[in-house]
């Protein structure tokens, strides 16, 4: 199956870069290259990284051998380490394409759908913890906290309750059993209401990638690996991510903390950067063409 991924918010990425022929640029999620191939255009130097080893294969056949392009089989939550170990002192802008690609959810092998049969897998990398082991091995208590923290699913107690009973007759296997299992888990009524799988798919995805837990551990590690004047953009798909990339923007911005009542500024705290834009989403074209882009948001930041 060939790697295609339809970029979300392309132009409005790119252009948050504000590339010239100057620029460092790290592509943490290159994917398919969609956005690599476009930064490497203009860019110094584009550094290419992905966990997954498909994307890897994929980003060497269409760009690496482009001469200014550095392929990286890694996380985006390392790139502080990966910046240094190319002997870089920083970069000049960071792009960060979060979620699962359209290769990803259309490869039926890789279990991220749950609108095709697939054994339960959902690993980015292709490697630790599985679907399978999260939906096999989690006790109810701990399966209901997950389905509810990640995907904010109302019946997660109801969903972890009928897998760990489903389960004590055989293991859970396939994606099909699991939405089975879930659909039975809701009421009818419920079942009318978008696909009954989404939000629990989307749980068990986070926890098995531990997306969130990577983002955060990332975005210090972005902030310190930019030279003066760098950007960082970031695309969201979901109400968690984005809190997660708004608050540390925030954060970053913030100036004074002081309470109002102290007369001068005793704490020192000044801003170290700016906001581009507050957020960018889809606009109803770009939806008409790319329906999965609905819940996306870019966000981005330019560091003093």
């Amino acid at each position: 199956m060939e790697f295609v991924h339809k970029s979300v918010l392309f132009d409005e990425s790119i252009k948050a870069l504000e590339l010239n022929e100057n620029k460092i640029i790290a592509d943490g999620t290159a994917g398919g290259g969609g956005h690599s191939k476009e930064i490497a255009k203009t860019a110094k130097r584009l550094i290419a990284i992905d966990q997954d080893p498909d994307a890897i294969n994929v980003l060497n056949e269409r760009i690496g051998a482009l001469p200014n392009v550095t392929i990286v089989h890694d996380n985006f939550s390392n790139i502080k380490n990966i910046v240094s170990d190319l002997g870089l002192c920083g970069v000049d802008g960071v792009l960060l394409d979060l979620g699962v690609s359209s290769y990803q959810l259309d490869n039926g092998d890789r279990g991220f759908s749950f609108h095709q049969d697939a054994p339960l897998d959902m690993r980015m990398s292709k490697e630790g913890l599985s679907a399978y082991d999260v939906v096999n091995n989690y006790d109810e208590k701990s399966l209901a906290n997950v389905i509810w923290k990640y995907g904010e699913e109302k019946f997660s107690r109801s969903i972890a309750r009928k897998i760990v009973e489903k389960r004590q007759e055989k293991p859970i296997e396939t994606t099909f059993e699991l939405v089975d299992i879930i659909k039975s888990s809701m009421p009818a009524k419920e079942l009318k209401k978008g696909h009954p799988a989404r939000k629990t798919f989307q749980a068990i995805r986070i926890e098995v990638n531990n997306e969130l837990g990577r983002l955060e551990d990332a975005l210090d590690g972005i902030f310190d690996s930019l030279n003066p004047g760098g950007i960082v953009a970031i695309i969201t798909f979901h109400s968690l991510e984005d809190r997660i990339v708004k608050e540390k923007f925030a954060e970053w911005t913030r100036g004074c903390t002081c309470p109002k009542e102290f007369p001068i500024c005793v704490c020192g705290n000044k801003p170290k950067g700016e906001l581009l834009f507050k957020s960018k989403s889809p606009t109803e074209e770009e939806l008409k063409d790319n329906p999965r882009a609905r819940s996306s948001r870019l966000r981005a930041f330019r560091k003093y």
